[in-house]
């Protein structure tokens, strides 16, 4: 991606889970997204991911099951599984023959579509596949990019069709089924973040993937943010017998001998240590952060968007993060206006029933609503 250019400037959400329709139109490098609970921002953060996924299935999996919007089936040993309910996809979780359901850029036609179509409106091949499969639904996922779509099965909400009186049990490989899906652009680079905190596999991996490179700079800087001396970062494999901690993540303080474990610091610097990581290996995509002041004092935010503002122009990611917090906010306007080079946004949503209005903030309005207190949540 050219440094310059944005991979989602604007964006414009329809009928995509809680959000009937949205339209932000200016997004920025880094964006930080406001408004009252329930209002949709996690929404947001959500369609952007799917967006980034390009509709993968995976993705939608993890979505789902994430928020145990699923429904029970049994595989071919009469195990119980659980398959993504695909219906809470769709505004008012209503998931009708051909509704529809978009993500994208605002301002071109390159949204992902998302919608409900008849298995008899499906090519022939296709059809064949959902009768090889004996399944009785009435309607699969079509998922489409562009000029290229492909199609998800989907275990519907038919009497006989769940838990122990389902008549045919449904084959393990369905529930990692894509049909005609090879035409499909790769996916953009999303990592994310919040509101809760990574653990040790995720962090380790994350680690992996930039140990003895330049980037460890970043998660050191970040790690000391708040004022900790911590020199050097490993991860260690639990050699123990009964291996309790598996891999974990362990610092060298400057004024101690031996490492000691991450967590013995405190869940700050574990988010901190998360925020610098994300940064670091989501270079050219996305990186959505909720509840982004979790953990972190206020004392030390504008420290820690001055962070993010710089990796994110050097590492081309373009952050999207939501708060409920004022001193977040405050933090984030006064470093977007000592900074030179990313453009920020603000955003505040409000509206009900899924209808929902974004209030944008200029840098200029940032910079007075720092320093008067106006409240802007």
């Amino acid at each position: 991606m050219d440094s310059s250019r944005l991979h989602l400037p604007d964006l414009l959400i329809k009928n995509f889970r809680g959000i009937g329709h949205l339209t932000i139109r200016n997004l920025g490098r880094v964006t930080l997204i406001a408004g009252l609970n329930g209002v949709g921002k996690t929404t947001v953060l959500e369609a952007v991911r799917v967006f980034a996924s390009r509709g993968h299935h995976d993705m939608f999996r993890e979505l789902l099951h994430s928020r145990e919007e699923c429904m029970e089936a049994l595989d071919e040993d009469q195990d119980r599984l659980l398959f993504p309910d695909y219906g809470t996809l769709f505004f008012g979780r209503n998931a009708t023959h051909h509704k529809k359901a978009s993500v994208g850029p605002a301002s071109s036609q390159d949204c992902l579509r998302i919608e409900t179509v008849g298995i008899n409106d499906l090519p022939e091949p296709q059809q064949e596949l959902f009768s090889r499969f004996h399944l009785e639904a009435s309607q699969a996922l079509r998922v489409g990019y562009r000029n290229a779509a492909f199609v998800l099965p989907w275990l519907t909400e038919i009497p006989g069709l769940r838990g122990a009186d389902l008549p045919t049990p449904i084959p393990r490989a369905l529930r990692r089924t894509r049909l005609s899906a090879k035409d499909m652009p790769s996916p953009i680079n999303c990592e994310s973040l919040g509101p809760g905190l990574l653990d040790n596999p995720t962090l380790a991996g994350y680690w992996d993937k930039i140990a003895l490179t330049p980037q460890e700079d970043l998660v050191l800087k970040a790690i000391n943010l708040t004022g900790q001396k911590i020199d050097r970062v490993a991860v260690i494999e639990d050699s123990t017998q009964f291996r309790r901690f598996g891999r974990r993540i362990t610092v060298k303080l400057r004024d101690h001998v031996q490492p000691v474990p991450l967590k013995s610091l405190g869940d700050g610097i574990r988010r901190l240590f998360a925020t610098g990581l994300a940064l670091a290996v989501s270079h050219d995509g996305f990186l959505v952060i909720d509840e982004v002041e979790n953990g972190i004092h206020y004392s030390v935010q504008q420290n820690f968007w001055s962070m993010v503002l710089n990796a994110a122009k050097e590492y081309n990611v373009q952050v999207l993060a939501t708060t409920h917090s004022f001193d977040c906010i405050r933090a984030f306007a006064s470093a977007a206006n000592e900074i030179e080079g990313p453009n920020c946004a603000l955003i505040r949503l409000e509206g009900k029933n899924g209808d929902l209005r974004a209030i944008e903030y200029t840098e200029e309005e940032l910079d007075i609503a720092s320093g008067q207190n106006i409240e802007v949540r």
